[in-house]
């Protein structure tokens, strides 16, 4: 893609973009984010009420009366975008492949960020850390991340989640909001999510396709695995085939959301065919709810 076709796409998602993030929101943006950061703010002189829990120790037994801490709810908050640039989100058979649904969603949460004054970085990954782009403000920010997200080649096309959120772990000291955008196939990322969901706040999207759950009856078919080069050749009309093959994607769905449950981490399913505002707005407002 030439300079002017990929300015010309960046302004385009730019345009579109800016718009859903007031629509998905719709104030719903800071009650969305659950445990934003505290700062501490003063001591003051313990009052009737007050939550034993904050009192400060070591002021009390210097003046012999007790204190307590006070906190601040941190203004600023970081959003992290873990992004799944694997083999397998370059298919899609209605509307857009998975990869460009994961472009445009990133592109509304990461506008919906800078309007609110917070930091938006991104992490893409496929079964390594492809690219770490840290957090910071401002349009131009949000521009490079989109020119990125729309020219992005990837190195790999397997997929290793756990790598990824090993990454945030390390990488984002403070607590932050991480959403990570991937078709979730074939991933097993129990243990690192559990960790990551332990110091952030994670939020899953996972981006299908309807082929991605049925096998259509077209005969003969060679099946192509983008993430593994494999190529094989199965019967699609046979009816044994077919639920075997629905009965794969129903295991790996109920693993994924099992998963999720364990971990706290709230998530919503988005299709290439279908409007995902609804579904974000719904996300966003149970939430805050």
């Amino acid at each position: 893609m030439d300079s002017a076709e990929l300015l010309k796409k960046v302004r385009k998602i730019e345009i579109r973009t800016k718009a859903l993030s007031q629509q998905v929101f719709s104030g719903q943006y800071h009650s969305a984010f659950k445990g934003r950061g505290m700062a501490f703010s003063e001591v003051r002189e313990y009052q009737y009420g007050d939550d034993i829990r904050n009192i400060d120790w070591n002021v009390t037994a210097r003046f012999n009366h007790p204190y307590i801490k006070i906190y601040e709810e941190e203004r600023e908050l970081t959003v992290m975008l873990l992004i799944d640039v694997s083999g397998s989100t370059q298919f899609g058979t209605k509307q857009q492949f998975k990869s460009d649904l994961i472009t445009e969603i990133s592109a509304v949460l990461s506008f919906s960020a800078i309007n609110n004054n917070d930091k938006v970085g991104v992490i893409f990954f496929s079964n390594q850390v492809e690219k770490f782009i840290p957090p910071k403000k401002g349009r131009s920010h949000i521009l490079r991340i989109i020119r990125e997200l729309v020219n992005y080649k990837p190195q790999q096309v397997k997929t290793n989640l756990s790598e990824a959120l090993r990454y945030l772990t390390n990488a984002i000291k403070k607590k932050c909001t991480a959403f990570v955008l991937s078709d979730f196939v074939n991933c097993d990322f129990d243990q690192a999510l559990r960790i990551a969901a332990n110091k952030h706040d994670i939020v899953a999207l996972q981006i299908s396709d309807k082929g991605d759950s049925l096998l259509p009856n077209l005969g003969l078919v060679q099946i192509y695995d983008p993430e593994t080069g494999n190529k094989i050749v199965a019967d699609s009309s046979n009816i044994r085939v077919q639920k075997e093959y629905a009965q794969w994607w129903h295991n790996q769905q109920k693993r994924n959301l099992e998963t999720f449950k364990k971990s706290g981490v709230d998530m919503a399913h988005l299709f290439t065919d279908k409007d995902y505002v609804k579904a974000l707005s719904e996300l966003f407002h149970r939430r805050g709810a």
